[in-house]
Parts: structure tokens; sequence; C-alpha cells
């Protein structure tokens, strides 16, 4: 950890995804809720298919576009 520091460290090891996968999973419950609500089965395809594409849109609208560009010296 004193090599690369407390960032470093927090990439190389994965730490923190847990708590991204949670936040994921308690914000599709929150919308969704916890079970199906529809009793036949082509409608539990359909709200099953609904289920999926929310929390989808709902990452691909929150994550940046973002470039790497070079770092100039100062």
């Amino acid at each position: 950890m004193e090599a690369k520091g407390r960032l470093g460290w927090r990439k190389e090891t994965g730490y923190g995804c847990r708590a991204l996968v949670e936040t994921a999973m308690g914000r599709y419950k929150a919308i969704i809720g916890p079970r199906l609500r529809v009793r036949g089965l082509p409608g539990q395809c359909t709200e099953a298919d609904v289920g999926v594409a929310v929390p989808n849109r709902m990452l691909r609208s929150g994550r940046p576009n973002s470039v790497r560009c070079a770092r100039s010296a100062p």
C-alpha cells in the first residue's frame, strides 16, 4: 500500500466493488420490487425483461463518457 497509495491499493484489490453491487440491487428492488406481480407466464416474461432493462438503462445514463489525455508537464 505504501508504494501505490490508498487509491492504487483500492483499484488493485477491487475494494468497493461489493458496495457498488449492493447499491445497484437496492435500486432494482426499489424500482421493480422483490417479486413478480403478473400471474400469467407471458406477462411474467415481459415484467422480467423490463426489470432487467431499467437498471441497465440507469447504469448507461450515469456512466460518464471519458477520454484519457496525455498529461502536460507543469
